[in-house]
């Protein structure tokens, strides 16, 4: 995400390389490119050239700081500045009520279907509420059908009435399913349209009126640039919704609308989706998406995301079978889908500080365990929990069963077997460990 621009801002810092201090001239030239990437973005004009005059003044302020190098002290400046931009704090969900009412809005294809879905996932996994999903989008062909579909994904009831359109009705009743089965949390999908229009904002506005939510969010696409805050305003106007919801931020994004939407709208941006997967939803945290959009990673959010997949109980019997050598493909299969429930691969290796850039022209498949998954599949249960028996008349069966080429499987069983004998040094612990895991390594 936003790799263009962080492309451009690591540009404009290298004009102070090498300077030995911030003067108003390589400041106002830094600064004349950090402008030109804002609006390339497609961030507000006024949001940009606002920006740029604040980190001046700051830039200035503080000329005595000569310590520190004029290009590490423009990354720090506009670092906050950028947080700052964006919101400042983390803004959590305010849930109250018995049940909680949350009420989405935002134009057709936004994906506030998909949202709901991740937000109810979200809200059943990691703070262990009770999620009813509710259909009062009655007017889009299979709209229904599709809050039932994703639903029926995440493991979460919806109540949905196909022959009313009467969406007040419908939420009402829901509101009455919610408290007669002990649903904590209610999700209310609503219709777009195309465009903003009188029928659609009437029509949001008697639904909030009726139920009083704990939350409005405004979910927009990201991808829309400018035309995303443009339709916040109007929605807010209207709605005074509490929060917004930024998707598909891991497509070809320019930033615009994460970096105006806030000065615009002045509420906060709540969540951000960053794939189709039912697990990739993000809090939005203004500093940690700083940090990324200036090529720094984010490996808070990365540890994060990996202690939410992360198993005590299961860590501890993975690592006794380490120590004994039994660690097979079971296992590693059970890692496998692991690694693919913290999200995008592309996304996951960004976050590590200098890997985003470059990955930027590097196309990484989302499904680049296929064969490796398909390989396992064609395994026998015994073949799984014994690799040392897969001969070479076993592979060449499990080649066929997979779709794959015997030069394949060979691949994946010798790295492997490298992969063990690696796990089982670095598990002996201490010197010896880590002695033998070098004797391992090739020569160069």
């Amino acid at each position: 995400m936003f790799e263009n621009l962080s492309e451009r801002l690591e540009r404009s810092f290298k004009i102070l390389k090498g300077e030995g201090k911030i003067t108003e001239i390589n400041v106002a030239e830094t600064l004349k490119d950090v402008r030109r990437a804002l609006l390339d973005a497609d961030v507000n004009y006024k949001v940009a050239k606002s920006f740029t005059d604040t980190v001046k003044e700051k830039a200035m302020g503080m000329n005595v700081l000569t310590a520190i190098k004029p290009g590490q002290l423009m990354v720090k400046l506009v670092h906050d500045e950028l947080a700052e931009l964006m919101g400042g704090e983390t803004s959590e969900l305010n849930l109250t009520q018995k049940p909680a009412i949350i009420l989405m809005s935002g134009l057709q294809g936004s994906g506030k279907t998909t949202f709901s879905g991740k937000l109810a996932n979200m809200l059943k996994t990691k703070k262990h509420r009770k999620p009813l999903l509710v259909a009062c989008d009655v007017y889009r062909p299979a709209a229904i059908q599709q809050l039932h579909v994703v639903g029926e994904q995440i493991g979460v009831p919806v109540w949905s009435e196909p022959e009313s359109k009467d969406v007040v009705s419908i939420a009402r009743n829901a509101l009455q399913e919610a408290r007669a089965k002990g649903y904590d949390t209610v999700i209310v999908d609503t219709a777009g349209r195309l465009a903003v229009d009188e029928e659609m904002m009437d029509e949001i506005a008697r639904l909030k009126t009726a139920l009083q939510p704990d939350e409005t969010l405004f979910v927009v696409d990201s991808m829309t640039g400018q035309d995303a805050v443009n339709t916040a305003k109007e929605f807010n106007d209207r709605l005074d919704f509490n929060g917004v919801v930024l998707t598909k931020l891991d497509g070809d994004t320019r930033g615009g609308a994460a970096l105006s939407i806030r000065t615009v709208v002045t509420k906060p941006i709540k969540f951000i989706g960053t794939g189709e997967k039912m697990e990739a939803i993000d809090v939005f945290h203004p500093s940690r998406m700083a940090d990324r959009i200036l090529g720094m990673g984010d490996v808070v959010s990365l540890v994060e995301r990996a202690q939410e997949q992360f198993d005590e109980e299961e860590a501890r019997r993975l690592e006794k079978k380490i120590r004994k050598n039994k660690f097979d493909f079971s296992d590693f299969y059970a890692q496998i889908q692991q690694i693919k429930k913290m999200g995008n691969i592309k996304d996951l290796a960004s976050m590590i500080p200098g890997v985003g850039k470059q990955l930027k022209d590097v196309d990484i498949d989302d499904n680049a365990f296929k064969n490796i998954e398909a390989i396992i599949n064609s395994m026998t249960p015994y073949e799984r929990e014994h690799p040392e028996a897969i001969n070479q008349s076993r592979r060449m069966r499990i080649a066929k069963g997979s779709g794959t080429n015997i030069q394949e499987v060979n691949r994946l069983m010798k790295q492997f077997d490298q992969m063990r004998k690696m796990m089982k040094m670095v598990s002996g612990g201490g010197m010896s460990g880590m002695k033998g895991l070098m004797r391992g390594m090739p020569k160069f």
